[in-house]
């Protein structure tokens, strides 16, 4: 149906979704050295990290719900974007620094140099943001 809504127009609905807001603002992780700024910044607000495998059906449907959980109160939380297949070491050094032990999809959560919260799979789509504002 998508290709008959571009080109008849889709419903308000439609494009009301197609034109929603993003408050995600994605930082890429791609150096070992982020991982001590990560641990500074940690110290006046909480930071995120999400692992995800871009080979991985599941890590692709979690990731697009947990873009979805951020709304305008999100939107000065700093979040992490770790792709695994091109940075595993960047994720084994995260797992022995912050103490989780690795999965994908993943999300830990920083605050005051260290993991006050984690979540892999669908949980991570259960994740109350609020509480790291």
């Amino acid at each position: 149906m998508g290709i008959f809504n571009s080109m008849f127009g889709g419903s308000k609905d439609e494009k009301s979704k197609e034109e929603k807001k993003s408050y995600l603002n994605w930082l890429p992780l791609t150096s070992l050295d982020q991982l001590e700024e990560i641990k500074e910044q940690s110290k006046t607000n909480a930071v995120l990290i999400f692992k995800h495998s871009t080979r991985c059906g599941i890590s692709k449907m979690v990731i697009r719900q947990f873009e979805n959980l951020f709304t305008e109160e999100h939107q000065n939380l700093k979040v992490y974007y770790l792709d695994l297949l091109n940075y595993r070491d960047i994720s084994t050094e995260a797992g022995i620094i912050f103490q989780v032990m690795h999965q994908s999809p993943q999300l830990i959560v920083v605050k005051n140099e260290v993991s006050v919260y984690h979540a892999s799979h669908s949980d991570i789509t259960e994740t109350n943001l609020t509480r790291f504002v």
